[in-house]
């Protein structure tokens, strides 16, 4: 069997999540008989388009940090799923609802490291919440729905089949799909033709291909039963990366773009730039959680030679590219080139979210 490595944007945690709020789920597809939190689903089929009209307004974009991800509303009570790798890290967080509402309040009823998931809520009430159905029941073949945020461009719906149900280990099934996942849509659901929930998407990469997965809902639904919450503000102080006396220290260097930089290129052509940048981090950033930060520095710096060779145009996101491998290079470390190479990465993600807007 491949090695699945999962596409973690940021530093991963291991060993500092003891005393949090954390749910081990066990079995290969979860616990069918869990209770369900979300509203009716439909009791005949539905079309793409339907299922679409019936579930965005329980889709709401989360923005962690510099990171975009996907979450939907699965309790009336503000009670949200994502992706864990979507949250965790992060130093504060965002929750937009479709309503226009946002909500930086959040708390983190509970986290699933092994199964990358993560249950958190915002203050309010009466919310629109998506019904969960039993991925036990999944089988090859069926076909499916994902809705998510790109790009934070707003919601993109994809629809695709089940291609096959994959067993990584004795504890975790996934579901392998080809509707496609793009950045930004980790944490979005994946609905059967009943507008239930069935999946969490996610992507992954193997041996530098990407490839399109969902978690079975039903590892997600033991998290369901946990109701007190730790402020997001504690959760990241607990998941923030710890100093490691050993290597430099780290000053972060991002740098402030103006949103006219980017008057040059077209939407396509940033589009291209922010998921080029995801993309290298994605690939990167595990590497360097491995302790091999000269690998992560070349395929950041491997990443923006060719992002740069790839536009027309653009003279400010090629300069940005080029002053981050211009201070690499006056870098003594691996470590240091790699986190200004993460700089200049950063500093584009963030001029280009204020440009697109949420």
């Amino acid at each position: 069997m491949s090695r699945f490595v999962r596409t973690y944007a940021s530093t991963a945690v291991a060993g500092i999540l003891v005393g949090l709020l954390i749910v081990l789920t066990s079995g290969a597809f979860g616990c069918g008989g869990a209770s369900q939190a979300g509203a009716g689903a439909s009791t005949t089929p539905l079309s793409p388009a339907q299922i679409a009209e019936r579930s965005l307004p329980s889709i709401v974009l989360i923005q962690a940090g510099n990171r975009l991800g996907t979450g939907f509303l699965i309790w009336q009570d503000g009670r949200i799923a994502t992706n864990l790798h979507v949250i965790i890290g992060a130093p504060s967080i965002v929750v937009k609802l479709p309503d226009g509402r946002d909500f930086n309040q959040v708390e983190v009823l509970a986290i699933d490291e092994r199964h990358d998931l993560a249950v958190i809520r915002i203050r309010a009430r009466n919310l629109p919440a998506l019904a969960l159905g039993d991925s036990d029941h999944v089988k090859a073949g069926e076909r499916v729905v994902a809705i998510g945020h790109p790009l934070g461009l707003g919601d993109t719906v994809s629809d695709g089949l089940v291609s096959a149900i994959r067993q990584l280990d004795k504890d975790f099934t996934v579901m392998q799909i080809s509707a496609p996942i793009a950045h930004g849509s980790s944490g979005g659901p994946l609905l059967n033709d009943h507008a239930e929930v069935v999946g969490i998407a996610f992507m992954v990469s193997e041996e530098g291909q990407n490839l399109n997965f969902a978690i079975p809902v039903n590892y997600l639904k033991p998290m369901l039963l946990s109701d007190k919450g730790m402020p997001f503000a504690e959760f990241a102080r607990r998941t923030a990366q710890p100093e490691d006396s050993s290597q430099p220290k780290i000053v972060r260097n991002v740098p402030t773009h103006e949103v006219k930089m980017l008057d040059d290129c077209s939407m396509e052509q940033i589009k291209n730039a922010f998921m080029g940048v995801q993309q290298a981090i994605s690939l990167g950033a595990p590497l360097y959680n491995q302790g091999n930060h000269e690998a992560c520095f070349k395929i950041y710096e491997g990443a923006s030679l060719e992002l740069e060779k790839s536009l027309q145009g653009c003279a400010g996101v090629k300069a940005a590219l080029a002053d981050g491998r211009s201070h690499a290079k006056g870098m003594a470390s691996w470590t240091e080139k790699a986190w200004a190479m993460r700089d200049a990465f950063d500093g584009l993600l963030v001029v280009i979210e204020k440009k697109v807007g949420p």
